[in-house]
């Protein structure tokens, strides 16, 4: 099947990733498909959690600085949410917002987004919503608003689950979105203490654990497999060296599974990876977005410095090619 074709078809390009994933030799699913129904309220559930500080914390910088951010915005701006899950922290944005144009929360979880944009509809009745269900890594259109700067809002650390070469690849993306002089309020985790990043992602109450086990009760359904996910231990560990938590799914024993009629080994102690969370630093991430579009304009934090705001903007095309000129590379 053509890339056109599984564009249009969700379950279609959910099989292929995951039967090209199991075939690695280092078996691994795209964390996307993490958030059916149960794996978002899952979610949800862990920002709530005490060992997870990045929501909270990203809250509190939105909070401080919803007023500049807000002017940051512009008048009438058109602001376009990746990721929206349960459409929370876009609340400190718009309360503070002057008379936005419009709001596009994206979210690949279609219950999920549509029942949250009906809640914020009724919170927010003169706002003009468009949710949009995609996988926000693709092509998707816009409402056509001459004249009005367009804003990505990209919270969460999102950007983190992605790897460096495709994490560029969506900023690219972004930039071409929102085009020259329009904005990317960026929210990003920032490195610190290993345990601290551990104890986030491997919770004592067990929540992350059941997120993980999650995607393959996913599997079973959606794909016909015979996963055993009670077979398989939920694994949290940092990777100093690249700068990232990694998850995993290990299997407890060996053990065969059947996924669209094909059939995976399992060696006892092999695991799926199943997502990375890159932790940043600032400058170098700055850096980067340089040579794909973007100028930093400002960036907030909180007060112990582990989590961080960036205000970005894209650059013209001459500036960009003066960027470029001067070694900027990825």
């Amino acid at each position: 099947m053509t890339d056109e074709l599984l564009a249009t078809d969700p379950i279609g390009r959910f099989r292929a990733d995951v039967l090209a994933g199991l075939s690695r030799p280092q078996k691994q699913i795209p964390a996307k498909y993490f958030y059916d129904a149960a794996g978002s309220r899952l979610f949800d559930a862990i920002t709530e959690l005490p060992e997870y500080y990045p929501t909270r914390t990203e809250n509190g910088i939105l909070r401080a600085h919803a007023g500049e951010l807000a002017r940051w915005c512009g008048p009438h701006c058109l602001l376009v949410e990746l990721g929206a899950g349960r459409l929370t922290k876009v609340r400190l944005l718009l309360d503070r917002l002057d008379s936005p144009a419009g709001y596009v929360p994206v979210d690949v979880c279609g219950d999920h987004l549509l029942a949250a944009a009906a809640g914020l509809a009724d919170d927010y009745p003169a706002l003009h919503i468009t949710p949009v269900v995609v996988d926000f890594t693709t092509s998707f259109a816009l409402p056509g608003l001459p004249g009005v700067r367009r804003v990505a809002f990209f919270p969460g650390s999102t950007i983190g689950n992605f790897d460096p070469p495709e994490a560029n690849v969506l900023l690219r993306r972004i930039a071409d979105l929102v085009r020259p002089g329009g904005g990317l309020l960026l929210g990003v985790d920032l490195r610190k203490d290993p345990a601290v990043l551990e104890r986030a992602y491997d919770d004592a109450a067990g929540v992350t654990a059941a997120f993980n086990r999650n995607l393959l009760t996913r599997i079973n359904r959606e794909l016909g497999a015979d996963f055993a996910p009670g077979a398989f231990r939920h694994v949290a560990v940092y990777n100093r060296d690249r700068s990232r938590v990694e998850m995993h799914l290990v299997s407890d024993a060996a053990q065969r599974v059947s996924v669209c009629g094909r059939a995976f080994r399992f060696r006892a102690g092999e695991s799926i990876h199943t997502e990375n969370s890159y932790k940043y630093d600032v400058a170098e991430l700055a850096s980067r977005a340089a040579g794909c579009g973007w100028h930093l304009e400002n960036c907030r934090t909180d007060e112990r410095g582990y989590f961080a705001v960036l205000l970005l903007t894209v650059m013209d095309r001459s500036r960009h090619l003066n960027h470029t000129r001067q070694g900027v590379r990825l």
